[in-house]
């Protein structure tokens, strides 16, 4: 791990040299993760996913793809769906971070070898995608709306991106940029309106800037941003082609799609301060966070085109792509560097612990596309998909973490992730201090802090206090102190000692969350969380009594106990309800009875981190639980 370098190891969103951005980023490479609870999802997937998507990737064509398109097997035909290559390249970004962490030869050996396919892939003029590399030449740029050609190259520069930042070697990065001197070259700015059906390649283009200071890839991001409202896509809703960017008031369309597109908006925002850009984002972001999120972070409810639906419309059974749900955490991340305002801290971490984390099975091989709030058993996670976008997204996601646990300012050190680590951050004064960090999350609010800079220095430490935080209290040492409440942080300012030691301290109260009144499937039900967990119950804790049968008075108290024998060891939450005492015989509908009692019995409930559910036998799952009348 890198400890003394004037700029960030691997930063994941480089806004060091970002004008409009309040916050910086602390790289993978500059933490190292040693935390009970994340550190074994990390090595898991460096030791088990990452390896296992290579070679999901290999059976199933993608990377015989690229040997074909490199004349390596002559008569090969064309395998799997047509933006296969983006698979590969998110699995190149995944083993990318994870060498910025860790010095795993196995893992560099394989990525080198990937690379090479990727420079022999493409052709002379820059233009790299499997699919048409072939036996499709001349259908080349034809059909933006569908083909996902600009989406396969965003993912290739991301890739390209991450392997510079962490390894140094511009390999990677020389062919993402001759793709995207093609796609410029096609589409020029200011000239030929041209975008593609699903972003992806506007955070590219804009990380690219940050990476290489080269404006033109800027430029391009603004002009495929800009394209979009002209009629490329056909006008499409779905796509986001109905209105210009700029005019856009309200999410809609594929939540993927949307999602990306508004955090290359957000980026944009930070490199040239567009404020017409940036009151659209905000406003857009207002209508996501206020109509069309769940309470697990997912977002997305329509299994009709994985879409956004409309205001209030949430249903159990929702689409909530795991895909939508690190979309999402990439949007609130760049709000979140624009403003430093916790409430997209929060964001990031509810979606991370509920929205991204489900999608991953304990064993770290099997995945969720889809993470509905209610099922019936028959929804199981599995090792790949024929559109394969989310597990290779979630292991990069993963990989990068690192990259997300701080951020400094000129004011100091922010803490964004309250995940165990040592870590080594510079400061923009150029001043660099050792951080040690400690803490019982998730399951208990205890965080210790031990500050080693290189000399006495007065600086700033701004400690995330969430919105599902109960009291308080901070020492510094041993003095009970009371720091500024900010924006959703604890806001210390002191000369800082070599040694000094911080301990926060808050209560992580069970809470029963309901729904604003136009949530019609929320209507007398409530969900469990504690702490920065939604809670679930599932069919395997309840031998006596159905699922869907579980009632709640409202103001049950519920019993945390921590079961370590149980889903890799998590906290449990166990309560005295009631199950519905149901005859089999009643009829289906019947004349309704004004405040007819339920027959009901008491019942024991046990729930568990949404997480963590369908690991064990298949059964029926619920989050939210009926209240009795």
């Amino acid at each position: 791990m890198t400890t003394e370098t004037s700029s960030p190891h691997a930063p994941v969103v480089d806004t060091t040299r970002s004008p409009y951005a309040r916050l910086r980023p602390v790289g993978v490479g500059d933490v190292e993760v040693h935390d009970a609870f994340w550190q074994p999802r990390l090595d898991r997937n460096r030791e088990q996913t990452i390896p296992a998507q290579h070679e999901q990737c290999e059976t199933t064509g993608a990377l015989t793809n690229f040997r074909r398109a490199a004349g390596h097997t002559p008569g090969e035909p064309f395998h799997g769906m047509y933006y296969s290559d983006s698979d590969v390249y998110k699995w190149a970004e995944a083993a990318s971070w994870s060498l910025a962490s860790t010095d795993d030869r196995a893992v560099a050996e394989r990525l080198a070898e990937v690379i090479r396919l990727f420079e022999a892939a493409q052709d002379g003029e820059g233009y790299l995608n499997t699919y048409f590399s072939v036996d499709r030449v001349a259908e080349r740029w034809t059909d933006l709306v569908v083909r996902h050609e600009m989406y396969c190259i965003g993912h290739l520069t991301q890739a390209a991106v991450a392997h510079f930042r962490a390894t140094g070697s511009r390999a990677l990065l020389d062919v993402a940029e001759r793709a995207c001197g093609h796609i410029e070259a096609r589409f020029a700015p200011g000239d030929v309106p041209g975008t593609c059906g699903h972003p992806c390649l506007e955070m590219a283009l804009v990380e690219l800037y940050r990476a290489t200071g080269d404006e033109r890839w800027l430029r391009l991001a603004v002009w495929q941003l800009d394209s979009r409202g002209m009629g490329v896509l056909n006008g499409s809703e779905y796509l986001l082609d109905h209105a210009r960017l700029r005019d856009q008031s309200f999410v809609t369309g594929h939540a993927v799609r949307a999602l990306y597109l508004y955090a290359a908006a957000a980026d944009v925002v930070l490199e040239t301060g567009d404020e017409e850009l940036s009151a659209v984002v905000d406003r857009l972001w207002a209508d996501l966070s206020r109509h069309k999120t769940a309470v697990t972070g997912g977002v997305g409810a329509r299994w009709d085109g994985e879409a956004f639906g409309d205001a209030y419309e949430l249903p159990d059974r929702a689409y909530n792509e795991t895909c939508a749900a690190i979309a999402h955490i990439f949007l609130a991340w760049r709000l979140l560097l624009r403003t430093g305002d916790g409430a997209y801290r929060d964001a990031v971490e509810t979606a991370l612990y509920n929205g991204v984390l489900p999608g991953l099975s304990q064993s770290g091989t099997e995945f969720f596309y889809q993470n509905p709030l209610a099922d019936e058993g028959r929804h199981r996670r599995s090792p790949w998909f024929t559109c394969a976008c989310c597990p290779p997204n979630i292991a990069r996601l993963l990989a990068s973490l690192p990259g997300y646990v701080y951020t400094t300012s000129d004011e100091g050190l922010w803490v964004q992730l309250y995940v165990g680590n040592s870590a080594r951050v510079r400061l923009p004064d150029g001043s660099s201090v050792g951080v040690e960090l400690s803490c019982g999350l998730p399951w208990e609010g205890t965080v210790q802090l031990r500050l080693t800079p290189v000399e006495a220095r007065e600086f700033s430490v701004f400690l995330p206090v969430p919105a599902w935080a109960g009291e308080a209290t901070v020492r510094v040492g041993e003095e009970v102190v009371t720091p500024e409440r900010r924006s959703g942080y604890l806001v210390l300012t002191r000369t800082w000692q070599p040694g000094d030691e911080v301990r926060l301290d808050f209560t992580m109260p069970v809470r029963q969350i309901g729904t604003h009144p136009r949530v019609a499937a929320g209507h007398r039900r409530v969900a469990v969380t504690r702490g920065p967990l939604v809670y679930c119950v599932e069919q395997s804790d309840h031998a006596d009594a159905a699922v869907a049968d579980l009632r709640l008075a409202g103001e049950e108290t519920w019993r945390p106990e921590f079961a370590a024998d149980l889903l890799g060891g998590v906290v449990t939450l166990h309560t005295t309800g009631s199950a519905l005492k149901v005859d089999e015989d009643e009829p289906l509908h019947r004349p309704y009875v004004p405040a007819e009692p339920l027959p009901t019995r008491p019942a024991e409930i046990t729930a568990v981190p949404y997480y963590a559910w369908a690991n064990r036998e298949a059964g029926p799952m619920r989050v939210f639980l009926p209240l009795l009348p």
